[in-house]
């Protein structure tokens, strides 16, 4: 045996190194075929049939602005169409893909893309809820779930994943991240384009995936949806910029641009980004595409009109236009008159034909259409029992005064709120697909969950806003907001009686849907009005009071901390909301998300995040304040810092380990740490390393996420915990974007 074992040792390097040649060599091979096919289509393509290629267009209701495109049809027939986005179901995309492979002359297949952002018909959490589980392989299955579900439905693009960093939670598509972190951020953005995308993207139910957005789009100025963002270098490099790389690593088929400006220059049109970082830097292969308009956009950014602003994001690098067609209108024009050039065509036509090859569709057109699949993959029992399992892993304990919860499995509960029982809003911001009526309520939830045992007395409680225009604006394309007629007072008084009947009181309150994501960013991020005056209204009952919160960003809840016996975050959680929720307050399930995005105590303190830079003046909330970097007025720190969440039962940690104290050149450090369940629940943590660099050729973050493990202890059980720390983890950009570690 020990022979066989010396002579694996020996052997094992040339095969990994063979494999590793053979890899080579076959995506050498693909490539070169590649090549010669799109070269050779591209030589009996017309000029407008090239730039055709690059006009993407929209047959559905308009998602993320006021255009439709009209006469789709004939210009499909005529070669004037690339892609189209908003519709799904395989007879329709069959009909329009029928229209392009039959009757146009070089039968070039469409490819068809949709807002696929927390699942398809199955709709998983949020995204901001889904990264709180910090669990990758989650992650990733709900990525491969909702590419299994849109394929069969026969769509090959989805425009996901979202993965900008934001600080701001004013921002409404915060909802649509993974958070503050980069590095955090780094995990998700693989996770998903790997569920995406799948071992090969010619497989039948593999979408290729469209980061999104490029970039910096999360750093809006005042937290307002499309507005400016402007910052240094190294903050960009550092703090921003790691996701999209990690995505193009990862092996990203797509990008999309961002509306936002760059040092000045908005991105669809800027260079430097597309260009020379995207595809120079980094290596970037696939295509990119626009934002809803973004092309048409440029001219509100004021460079120029229609046609100077489609020349120009063509020569920054953008492939293809959504929806704004002022490639199809003005660039035979440009070519003629020496704005752009047939090279700068050619090169744009060229990666969007290459991504529908990499997609299988010159061989098979219709390889994501099968009506058989539509009935068997599509919102299946599995597919839902995921839905619920990961809805419950992304549920944040923030407050659980004197064990509330787990509630007992008997007794009686005042459910009260106007999201108790409410199928219209469990889904959250970003569903294109999914369908409400088959969501589970709340209060559906707990009757599925406890049947019998418990006596469950419901009130509604207050509307979710009595504000008319937030409620205006929340609400669009025909949406209404489910409402009581009722006079606030008459519904709170009704609360309170049924409270006053129960053991404990279950207020399930927040956001609706579309109070978060796209064009919902909020200046005031409390819990609305109308649904604070009733919690005043239960908390004096002296009741126990817990609350459930459906929220798409952090919230500043300093009232709800301070007068709730719980507070459970359930986010937005998608089709099995009811189910998942209930699951966790009865204890089927024990919560164990943390936050990827600091809960601040009040909008004031905007941006806060936990990976702030040094001062020179820094307070530590126990010495005389003045001349010292604070308010005073409130305190520095978040109500609910990065990181943070609770379980029912207690974990305590021992002292960190370290393998050396003295480290030699690219040594490794191990650190290793022992946690154990003091309590009287199994129950998982998320171990979390952090390290800091206290003297460094530029001024560094106080501390910096850089590893975690996420484990499940029995109680009284214990566990070591160990992280390797390498020198690549002691990397940071310099001042000359040089990115490296310094000995100290």
């Amino acid at each position: 045996m020990r022979k066989y074992i010396s002579s694996l040792k020996t052997v094992m390097p040339f095969v990994l190194v063979l494999t590793f040649c053979h890899v080579m060599a076959q995506t050498k091979k693909d490539e070169t075929k590649m090549n010669a096919f799109v070269t050779g289509l591209m030589n009996r393509m017309t000029l407008d049939e090239k730039i055709g290629q690059l006009n993407l267009v929209t047959g559905g209701r308009p998602t993320t602005g006021s255009v439709v495109n009209k006469g789709i049809e004939e210009k499909i027939k005529s070669g004037g169409i690339g892609g189209l986005f908003g519709i799904w179901g395989a007879d329709k995309i069959k009909s329009v893909q029928d229209i392009a492979v039959k009757n146009s002359r070089l039968h070039i297949p469409l490819i068809f893309g949709l807002d696929v952002i927390h699942g398809h018909e199955t709709v998983f959490p949020i995204p901001l809820g889904i990264s709180a589980t910090w669990d990758m392989a989650l992650i990733q299955q709900s990525a491969r779930i909702a590419a299994k579900e849109a394929t069969a439905e026969g769509l090959n693009w989805v425009f996901s994943p979202m993965v900008d960093i934001a600080r701001d939670p004013r921002w409404g598509r915060i909802s649509e991240g993974a958070g503050e972190d980069p590095w955090y951020g780094s995990q998700v953005a693989k996770a998903m384009v790997k569920g995406y995308q799948s071992k090969s993207m010619k497989d039948a139910d593999a979408v290729i995936a469209c980061v999104k957005h490029f970039a910096l789009y999360g750093g809006a100025e005042a937290g307002r949806e499309y507005n400016t963002v402007d910052m240094s270098l190294i903050k960009m490099y550092q703090d921003y910029l790691p996701p999209y790389k990690a995505a193009v690593d990862a092996g990203a088929g797509s990008f999309m641009s961002s509306f936002n400006t760059i040092n000045g220059v908005p991105a669809t049109a800027n260079k430097w980004l597309l260009t020379d970082l995207l595809r120079k830097q980094w290596g970037f292969k696939g295509f990119v595409v626009s934002d809803y308009t973004a092309v048409n956009e440029l001219t509100n950014h004021g460079l120029g009109d229609q046609q100077t602003v489609s020349a120009l994001a063509l020569k920054a690098g953008l492939d293809m236009d959504m929806v704004g067609e002022g490639f199809l209108t003005t660039l035979k024009k440009s070519l003629k008159e020496g704005k752009v050039t047939q090279q700068e065509i050619d090169e744009a036509c060229r990666r969007v034909l290459e991504a529908k090859y990499k997609l299988g569709l010159f061989d098979n057109p219709y390889k994501s259409i099968d009506p058989k699949r539509e009935k068997s993959d599509v919102l299946t029992e599995d597919n839902r029992k995921f839905a619920r399992q990961i809805a419950e892993h992304s549920f944040v304990l923030l407050k659980n005064q004197a064990q509330t919860l787990p509630l007992k499995k008997s007794g009686t509960i005042a459910l009260v709120g106007p999201l108790a029982d409410n199928h219209s809003e469990m889904l959250g911001t970003w569903v294109v697909a999914g369908d409400p009526g088959k969501s589970v309520s709340v209060l559906e939830g707990i009757k599925n969950v406890v049947g019998n045992n418990v006596n469950v007395l419901f009130a509604h409680g207050s509307n979710i806003t009595d504000d008319s225009l937030l409620n205006a604006r929340s609400y669009f394309y025909g949406m209404k907001q489910i409402k009581d007629s009722r006079p606030p007072q008459e519904m709170i008084d009704e609360a309170v009686e049924t409270a006053k009947k129960a053991d404990v009181v279950v207020a399930v309150v927040g956001e609706s849907a579309n109070m978060s994501g796209e064009s919902s960013s909020r200046s005031d991020i409390n819990i609305p009005e109308s649904q604070r005056d009733l919690l005043k209204a239960l908390a004096k009952t002296g009741k126990p009071l817990v609350i459930v919160l459906f929220n798409g960003r952090p919230l500043t809840l300093p009232w709800e901390d301070a007068h709730a016996s719980a507070i459970l975050d359930a986010w937005a959680p998608g089709t099995e909301a009811g189910n998942a929720i209930a699951d966790v307050l009865f204890g089927n399930y024990n919560p164990a998300g943390k936050i990827t995005a600091t809960f601040p105590r009040s909008v004031g303190q905007i941006p806060l995040y936990y990976n702030n830079k040094n001062t020179g003046r820094p307070f530590n909330g126990h010495e005389a304040a003045k001349f010292k970097s604070d308010y005073i007025d409130i305190s520095n720190d978040p109500l609910y810092p990065f990181g943070y969440g609770l379980s029912y039962t207690t974990f305590n940690y021992g002292d960190v380990k370290l393998s050396k104290t003295n480290l030699k050149g690219n040594e490794t450090l191990r650190a290793t740490v022992t946690v154990t369940n003091t309590g009287k629940y199994a129950g998982e943590e998320v171990v979390q390393l952090y390290i800091s660099d206290p003297v460094a050729s530029i001024s560094r973050s106080v501390k910096e996420l850089k590893n975690f493990q996420k484990i499940l202890l029995q109680p009284g059980e214990s566990k070591e915990v160990s992280f390797n720390i390498t020198t690549g983890d002691l990397k940071f950009y310099n001042t000359q974007l040089v990115y490296d570690w310094e000995p100290g």
